[in-house]
């Protein structure tokens, strides 16, 4: 599966909060593209030094059922390249360009399930959350959504009035229960005072939740210290691992393993590199029907070191998260700083992240999805 390179007109803005604007897009001629309620979009911006192009990637707000329109929520960081550009500069009529829509942080849904869903989110984690829910309330009529959702007021909800809409349209199976850490005004029900951490998410599971905990579907969208204090909870509560998913594009150095692509195509998670050290190989990468003999530097990752070439593969995150640059090593054996973006299934297939990737052996060869 190719990653083509797209470009999107903007037909609609929205403005959440003060700092927060949905960015509403579509293909010039209307064509539905193809997305997962969860999915990323990455935006290609000539924001950066004498118009170098960035790339971040943005979770979709909307619904596949929404489509040909493809919604990204950004909310502006202190500071932040790309965030400050796009709320500075876009406009209704411009076109941006992006990548189509990527990730595997995503829900199927079905007509004929039935299930509990939790969704634990805070800040703008509440993006790939808010695609999920409105894509089982209304895809799932069986089905029974529980939002816990932190933020430091009131005033800083995106999708604040969205929300209240979906509880009274769905009422009986959706609720929101919203987590202030500095409220404003008066504290109303389904609200809560503090920081959105183990102690907070056990109560409001007790108080509010109308299935057994271990029953349940989690998924987790914001800050590592909150999906750490999540995962904690749900651990307490006798949650299968199996039944907890979470999402963050922040790479965290200290739970990065190693994991070794074998030349037979099937994987293995190991601690130790294959020879104990990296050093300056050439690696062939296939991609798009083009052979690249790539010489990659013991300090630089497969993915840099082609960029330093000017060979175009796709990416995003840069981070070992989002599976934008995937591809399959058919040979030789790969070290990966960060696995986070691939499941187990996709280890033991011999797929790799070029991103974060270093060649071990001199027989590295790499097909890109």
């Amino acid at each position: 599966m190719s990653t083509p390179y797209l470009f999107l007109n903007v037909v609609e803005l929205t403005q959440e909060t003060d700092d927060a604007v949905t960015i509403h897009l579509e293909h010039p001629n209307r064509q539905t593209l193809p997305s997962e309620a969860g999915q990323f979009l990455t935006l290609i911006l000539p924001c950066g030094p004498g118009g170098k192009k960035e790339r971040r990637a943005y979770s979709l707000s909307s619904t596949p059922s929404e489509a040909p329109r493809l919604s990204v929520t950004v909310k502006r960081v202190t500071g932040g390249l790309v965030s400050n550009y796009l709320l500075d500069t876009v406009r209704v009529g411009q076109q941006l360009e992006a990548m189509a829509p990527l990730g595997n942080f995503v829900i199927k849904t079905s007509p004929k399930t039935a299930r509990s869903l939790v969704l634990v989110g805070a800040g703008s984690g509440i993006t790939p959350l808010m695609s999920m829910l409105k894509a089982v309330l209304r895809e799932e009529p069986q089905s029974h959504v529980l939002l816990v959702y932190g933020n430091r007021n009131e005033a800083s909800v995106i999708f604040r009035e969205q929300l209240q809409q979906l509880e009274a349209q769905y009422a009986g199976r959706f609720q929101v229960e919203h987590v202030y850490s500095q409220p404003t005004g008066p504290v109303a029900a389904h609200q809560h005072v503090g920081r959105l951490n183990r102690t907070m998410l056990l109560r409001i599971l007790e108080q509010r939740h109308q299935f057994p905990a271990a029953q349940a579907e989690y998924y987790l969208c914001g800050p590592d210290g909150m999906m750490l204090e999540a995962k904690s909870a749900l651990e307490l509560l006798g949650v299968p691992a199996g039944n907890i998913r979470r999402e963050s594009f922040v790479a965290a150095a200290e739970t990065q393993e190693t994991a070794a692509a074998q030349p037979n195509g099937h994987g293995d998670v190991s601690t130790a590199d294959d020879d104990g050290q990296l050093k300056t190989r050439t690696v062939t990468v296939n991609y798009e029907g083009s052979e690249y003999q790539i010489e990659v530097a013991p300090d630089q990752t497969i993915l840099e070191a082609a960029l330093d070439l000017d060979i175009d593969l796709p990416y995003s995150c840069q981070a070992g998260l989002c599976t934008a640059c995937r591809g399959k090593c058919h040979s030789g054996k790969v070290h990966l700083d960060e696995r986070e973006g691939l499941s187990d299934s996709e280890l033991k297939q011999g797929y790799v992240l070029v991103c974060v990737a270093h060649p071990l052996t001199s027989d590295v060869v790499i097909e890109i999805d």
